[in-house]
């Protein structure tokens, strides 16, 4: 897999470390002066309440035993595939949450050694489909218990779906999980279908993932998923926040669940069993002394009584397996008793043979790509655009297809509909060549796109239409109206819009973007890059870990 963009906190474990040597550790970093400082990288699912424990276990101004008061500065989620990518670009904390052990094993794979011999487990929640309430209850649960089989089934056939929904959420079961390069869950959502379609709890193996059963199996869950995620935790904020139509389901943690379902997101353990993340506490090996000894007296405190009282408070089991807190109940449809099954750990082999299982077997996208060349994007503008655009390209499937609309005082379309893989490098050099001048048509290039996605719509490809402009439109013969949304939307065209600056069309674009079930992006010359590799984790593209 291509590696993904530096992320923001790669610069602030370099600039604590810069204020590390140049004040020892005092000063306005909020570290106090003369303590023994230690970074913690965690997974998203556990990134509240580590940051909660760290700030109690600051205040406790714990001491090691040379004197040194320990403290915990600072807490950054990152969830693993893409921890990975940033230690291999040099960012090393002195602590790392993956979400399982084996995690540490692909690290030191990928070259990022140091994290493998000092784990231990600080609290376990197992992978569920979360699934809204009424959603599920229209497929026979909880009377009926459902499985990874069953969901990717019913989410393939909108027959089925429209039977047993009544045709209350949408034409179909939109799903939703994390980019397997990305996140453990995204990996695990994999095996979980591999090991479901293989009737096995033991680890499958990469003999087992070539069987065309289990291909079958993977491929038509993936059809039905609507866009990957970057994060567990934010893929269940996102599926509460914009309803029922937006994600019927998604997979994510117990905890995520519970937290962000409001009881109105129940945890589905599926039938043929799953796995749960250990949230080992790692500690690096190649820290200096002293991080070490804070990293290790701050999992004892996440493994008191203190601390996994806290961790309760968030959703998550203990590292036991312990059930308690408000969360972790009936009312919230919590069984004490599931998951009745639990698979075996995966190994890093079967990890990257999914992996790869999954760049075949998801539904390859028929984006339309819509480029603002009009005269305010010159300069810099103009040229951040491309170089995102570009490397977008970069990361696509060699099966997706894409089209291209420049639009300045008319749109034109520079890409017609070009499978990648065989175009890819004609399709990044026709970008690269844009030039700004001219007014802007953003509705008539929103018209023209939507003509070629209905054109070009096909049951094998998911339609998608991304749409960056810097400005107001100036000469479009369309109107912005109900009209150009239905023809946008059509097709189950997902829509992505971008304000690249702040004479955009904001409320236009976010529009757009709602009815379209997409995503709206206030984007800036130094955010944009990080935007498009967001869109491209969400498109399926070849970003995070792997081989």
């Amino acid at each position: 897999m291509k590696v993904a963009t530096l992320r923001p906190w790669l610069l602030l474990l370099v600039m604590l470390a810069l204020t590390v040597m140049a004040c020892g550790f005092g000063g306005g970093d909020g570290v106090p002066r003369n303590a023994a400082a230690a970074t913690v990288v965690v997974n998203s699912s556990t990134a509240d309440w580590i940051t909660a424990a760290a700030a109690a276990f600051n205040e406790q101004e714990i001491e090691s035993a040379d004197g040194q008061q320990a403290y915990i500065n600072p807490i950054i989620s990152a969830e693993t595939g893409n921890a990975i990518v940033q230690m291999q670009n040099g960012a090393m904390p002195d602590m790392w949450i993956p979400d399982d052990g084996v995690w540490t094993e692909i690290a030191a794979d990928q070259g990022v050694a140091g994290f493998g011999d000092d784990c231990v487990s600080v609290a376990t929640s197992p992978l569920v489909i979360g699934m809204w309430e009424d959603v599920a209850r229209s497929l026979g649960w909880p009377g009926r218990d459902l499985g990874w089989l069953d969901v990717g089934s019913v989410a393939a056939d909108p027959s089925a779906w429209q039977y047993f929904s009544g045709g209350q959420y949408g034409e179909s079961l939109r799903l939703s999980h994390t980019h397997p390069g990305l996140s453990a869950t995204g990996a695990n959502t994999l095996l979980a279908l591999v090991q479901s379609a293989e009737s096995k709890t033991d680890a499958v193996t990469p003999t087992d993932i070539s069987q065309p059963i289990v291909q079958a199996s993977v491929g038509a869950f993936e059809s039905a998923v609507s866009w990957f995620s970057q994060e567990t935790n934010g893929l269940a904020r996102e599926m509460f926040n914009r309803g029922a139509d937006f994600l019927g389901a998604g997979v994510m943690y117990e905890s995520d669940a519970v937290i962000h379902g409001n009881g109105q997101i129940v945890p589905i353990y599926p039938l043929e069993g799953t796995f749960v993340a250990t949230h080992p506490a790692c500690i690096n090996a190649n820290s200096s002394a002293e991080a070490r000894v804070t990293a290790r007296l701050f999992r004892d405190f996440l493994l008191s009584d203190e601390g996994q009282a806290l961790a309760a408070q968030y959703g998550l089991r203990s590292a036991d397996g312990e059930l308690s807190g408000p969360w972790l109940s009936a009312e919230n449809s919590v069984d004490p008793d599931q998951p009745a099954i639990i698979f075996d750990a995966p190994t890093v082999e079967s990890i990257y043979a999914v992996q790869e299982l999954w760049r075949s077997a998801r539904k390859p996208i028929n984006l339309v790509m819509l480029l603002d060349s009009s005269g305010s994007m010159d300069g810099d503008k103009i040229e951040n655009m491309i170089s995102a655009a570009a490397a977008f390209v970069t990361q696509m499937g060699d099966e997706d297809y894409l089209t291209i609309v420049e639009f300045y005082t008319e749109p034109y379309v520079i890409v017609n509909h070009e499978q990648v893989g065989p175009s890819r490098s004609e399709i990044i050099n026709t970008i690269r060549a844009l030039q700004a001048g001219g007014d802007t048509a953003l509705y008539d290039a929103v018209a023209l796109a939507s003509s070629v996605i209905a054109g070009t719509t096909s049951p094998e490809t998911s339609n998608a239409m991304v749409v960056l402009t810097d400005g107001q439109d100036t000469s479009s013969i369309s109107n912005f109206d109900q009209t150009l949304i239905d023809k946008a939307r059509a097709n189950g065209t997902s829509l992505f819009t971008i304000a690249y600056g702040r004479d955009a069309e904001q409320v236009i674009l976010e529009q757009l973007a709602l009815a379209g079930n997409g995503r709206f992006y206030l984007g800036t010359e130094a955010s944009i890059a990080d935007i498009y590799d967001e869109m491209s984790a969400a498109f399926g593209g070849s970003v995070g870990i792997g081989r």
